[in-house]
């Protein structure tokens, strides 16, 4: 493999980690809070208030419906007023956040739902308030859960992420298409394919870890 070649995909594969890093923490802040709301107001919860379970779940819905390079094309003039510029790593992460943000909350509900319904019920006898078994109940037994979810979200970001590429958001799916598709060069589509196969791997090795470390079953 050429310097060139060791050369681009090292600048590639920074923009990508720097683009899923932070649209993952940004969406994380947000989207963990969401899917502990729809848990929480749905039926027979803690917080039960099904008008606004019913209506968080609707937008959510919506928003994980649309696909993102549709997604991406759609919010530039929103990108633009953020950021100042629809091109570029930065400009790209606020469509990533956007995508993640729903797809998270869901992730976050459905590892919630998992937790015994004995455990909230027993805690609910000791008189404890549904903020004390939001924080010492229900977050703590589904964090596993939520952490093997949350690596799912970031595989998919990475593929999200090389996908901005076909609007020049950079990174490893920008490489591939200017310089491995575009000019004909076979050897760095491959290597930006590898690249991104061991990323992955990588992830979901750490992801697999944290899950098992913090599972106290």
């Amino acid at each position: 493999m050429s310097e060139e070649i060791i050369s681009l995909l090292t600048k590639a594969l920074g923009e990508t980690v720097y683009m899923v890093a932070v649209s993952m923490a940004i969406a994380s802040l947000i989207g963990i809070p969401l899917g502990v709301l729809l848990h929480t107001t749905d039926k027979g919860q803690v917080l039960e208030n099904l008008p606004l379970n019913h209506a968080i779940g609707s937008v959510v819905n919506a928003v994980r419906s649309i696909p993102f390079i549709i997604l991406m094309v759609a919010i530039i003039p929103f990108t633009r007023l953020l950021v100042g510029s629809a091109i570029g790593t930065t400009a790209a992460i606020v469509p990533l956040v956007i995508a993640s943000i729903p797809f998270i909350g869901r992730q976050v509900e459905t590892s919630l739902k998992e937790v015994p319904a004995g455990l909230v019920e027993a805690a609910l006898s000791m008189g404890a308030t549904p903020a004390q078994i939001i924080t010492k109940v229900l977050l703590p037994e589904a964090m596993p859960g939520i952490v093997s979810q949350l690596t799912t979200v970031i595989i998919a970001l990475v593929g999200e992420s090389a996908m901005a590429g076909a609007i020049g958001g950079g990174g490893l799916g920008d490489l591939a298409i200017r310089y491995g598709y575009q000019r004909f060069r076979p050897e760095i589509m491959l290597a930006t394919v590898v690249v991104l196969i061991v990323l992955v791997q990588l992830v979901q090795l750490l992801g697999n870890a944290l899950a098992k470390k913090l599972n106290k079953r």
